[in-house]
């Protein structure tokens, strides 16, 4: 583990967790929870997360949250938790939890015929393995490609992208591996906003993330929690700490388990 904010005091997050009268962790699924993989629907989490989730559930007084970009339902079946956790997916436009599932909305007509062109442009251009299909938007991916063809797909779908979306309330996101189209306004960091509005005052909350799309996460987190950047390399990030996985995630994951463990512990013997 590594500390990206000069005065940032790890331990003492750890015992405000263990007395906060309310605690949340937020994660991102894909390279934080889950190595990438060519087949989406096979990126499973790194061994032993899914079983340190679970403890983390059984200790009680967290609310687990996983946030993604993904379809909400699909996450679900991916994280395998015996008690689902509330999902938030399409950066947060779909949010589910307690077996009810809540939209922003249909989309303006003009947003869908851009989307519905869009997907028939990725099909043709980099063929129906590369295409990702949202309940709101849609996705080119390029991480089985070599770098040269990934380069010039990247282009060229930037460029068709901006030009299918110009008039519409979508926006052109660029994330690990890829390129896609989302409405304006959907992020995750409108996530955090919201959650926090929910929690109590004094309550413990981490972020968990990996990419770009996480940036907003960690900057509407910013003073309020503790904002996690989880990869193999360090990159530019507004995070306070750098997490290499699996390893140091369990290790997190580990000590935010003691720490929820011993709050349960000491408010039993009350």
């Amino acid at each position: 583990m590594r500390l990206l904010r000069q005065g940032l005091d790890l331990d003492g997050f750890f015992e405000r967790l263990r007395d906060a009268p309310a605690r949340a962790l937020v994660l991102d699924y894909d390279g934080t929870l889950a190595p990438f993989r060519e087949r989406r629907e096979s990126a499973l989490p790194y061994p032993g997360v899914r079983e340190m989730l679970h403890a983390i559930q059984a200790a009680g007084e967290t609310l687990l949250v996983l946030v993604s970009g993904r379809p909400a339902e699909s996450l679900e079946g991916l994280i395998g938790l015996s008690r689902a956790p509330e999902v938030w997916g399409s950066h947060g436009r779909e949010r589910s939890r307690d077996g009810r599932r809540e939209t922003g909305g249909e989309l303006p007509e003009a947003d869908r015929r851009a989307l519905s062109v869009l997907a028939g442009w990725i099909a043709g251009e980099a063929g129906e393995s590369a295409l990702e299909r949202k309940p709101f938007g849609v996705a080119v991916h390029w991480r089985d490609r070599a770098p040269l063809d990934a380069a010039r797909l990247r282009q060229r779908a930037i460029e068709r992208f901006r030009s299918a979306t110009a008039g519409t309330d979508l926006e052109v996101l660029e994330f690990e591996g890829g390129v896609e189209v989302r409405p304006r306004g959907d992020h995750k960091g409108a996530v955090i906003e919201r959650l926090l509005e929910e929690f109590p005052r004094g309550a413990a909350v981490a972020y968990l993330g990996d990419d770009q799309t996480d940036e907003d996460a960690f900057a509407a987190l910013a003073g309020k929690g503790l904002s996690v950047l989880v990869r193999k390399a360090l990159r530019p990030t507004a995070a306070d700490l750098w997490l290499k996985p699996p390893e140091e995630l369990l290790e997190f994951l580990r000590r935010w388990l003691e720490a929820s463990s011993l709050s349960s512990s000491g408010r039993g013997k009350g």
